[in-house]
């Protein structure tokens, strides 16, 4: 019988390790077929035509052959692959906030889940942070996409509302996203909390949807004045439900930091 085969997908690799003396096993983020685990024979040879392409955050057209490989249904066999260009890959500060990116969708998407929005916005977003001309923008961008990701993945909860008592937030009042409580009042001399107008803003950017939407929540976030309580809410938040270890990257970040 014939194998089924998927052809011309835009992905990027998020992740790729080991296989063999000359073969890669790819963790992938594709459009139409969510996460995807391939195996990409003789990748690591001199000559393979897939060594230069099969890199992490640069914009791919994959082909692949639907099957079991090493005995599993769901690693499926890698046939093409093919650069689109667009942007090169990023470097520095950006580089180490896309594989940040990589490692987060590694950790909270099931295997071949489909996100078509998510896809776009994560190729927004890389394509911001090959571009080198992010500058300052960084940060939000980062904000950004950790809010739509954690509301597409169902883990974000509804930021106009104290999660507990489902009352409307006081725009005056101060409220933390905690993981184990959602939206609550924040105590006193809590640092790690926003006023109830800044979450009643990133909510109301949220319900637009879309490319609009991500604008919206980008506007938002760098408008926020409190912008470094916001990002230490949301990496506490992802952080619980990727479960342990520490993210490597945040580590690396860490580590990179202390020196």
């Amino acid at each position: 019988m014939a194998t089924r085969r998927i052809a011309d997908e835009p992905a990027y690799i998020l992740h790729g390790y080991d296989w063999s003396e000359s073969s890669l096993i790819l963790d992938v983020f594709t459009r139409h077929y969510g996460r995807v685990t391939l195996v990409a024979k003789g990748a690591k040879k001199p000559t393979s035509n897939f060594r230069p392409v099969l890199l992490p955050l640069l914009p791919l057209r994959l082909a692949w052959g639907l099957g079991g490989e090493l005995g599993r249904g769901e690693i499926h066999t890698l046939k093409g692959a093919e650069w689109v260009g667009g942007h090169v890959l990023p470097g520095g500060d950006a580089l180490l906030a896309g594989l940040y990116l990589n490692e987060l969708l590694m950790r909270l998407l099931a295997r071949e889940d489909t996100h078509a929005q998510l896809f776009d916005l994560y190729a927004g977003v890389v394509r911001v942070l090959g571009s080198g001309a992010h500058g300052d923008a960084l940060e939000p961008v980062l904000r950004a996409f950790e809010l739509l990701l954690l509301r597409e993945v169902g883990l974000l909860p509804a930021l106009d509302t104290e999660t507990a008592t489902l009352s409307a937030l006081a725009p005056e009042a101060r409220y933390a996203l905690v993981a184990e409580g959602g939206l609550r009042a924040a105590a006193d001399g809590e640092r790690a909390a926003l006023a109830g107008a800044q979450w009643l803003a990133l909510q109301r950017a949220l319900d637009e949807g879309g490319a609009a939407g991500y604008t919206a929540v980008l506007r938002a976030v760098a408008g926020a004045p409190a912008a470094t309580e916001l990002k230490a809410q949301l990496r506490a938040l992802l952080q619980y439900h990727c479960g342990s270890p520490l993210l490597r990257t945040r580590q690396l970040m860490m580590d990179l930091q202390s020196l």
